[in-house]
């Protein structure tokens, strides 16, 4: 019996830096299939996958918010947080150019740029996650404690 060689993202490599405790799970990446279609591919409720994503403000600072799959972000609410007039997505070249991943394959965790974080507090109440692990089809299953310990991500509710 073969074991699985996962690919050695700078997500999974933050995550054994810090010493996290986490298992990867690997799915069929389809464009454009989200959340909806890993977790369907892996068998698990939606609402446990994490995305990640990477937006600015009106001045163009980046940051990422963590949002359950089934929701999604209420920019006004969250720009209302922050103190900012504005939210909105970042390009998928400008993200990448943040981060360092490719749009589907997002880690909140070895961005090249270290970014605020920003994350559903609500995820905080499930007993597991899954979230990016850098890589497209690449997902890390972890506590949301775990998360919280190497992301310290500011809570928030804007989850619609």
């Amino acid at each position: 019996m073969s074991k699985e060689k996962f690919p050695s993202t700078p997500a999974v490599l933050a995550l054994k830096k810090g010493q996290a405790t986490f298992a990867l799970h690997t799915y069929a990446y389809e464009e454009k299939g989200g959340t909806k279609v890993s977790s369907q591919k892996l068998g698990v409720d939606e609402h446990r996958v994490v995305k990640t994503l990477v937006m600015e403000d009106e001045a163009g600072r980046p940051f990422i918010i963590l949002m359950h799959g089934d929701r999604e972000v209420s920019t006004k609410n969250l720009a209302r947080i922050m103190g900012v007039k504005s939210v909105s997505p970042c390009r998928p070249d400008v993200a990448h150019r943040h981060t360092g991943y490719l749009v589907g394959g997002t880690s909140p965790f070895g961005t090249r740029k270290r970014l605020d974080v920003y994350m559903e507090k609500t995820i905080a109440d499930l007993p597991e996650i899954l979230i990016n692990a850098g890589a497209r089809g690449l997902l890390a299953a972890m506590t949301p404690a775990e998360l919280i310990r190497l992301l310290s991500p500011r809570e928030v509710s804007v989850g619609i």
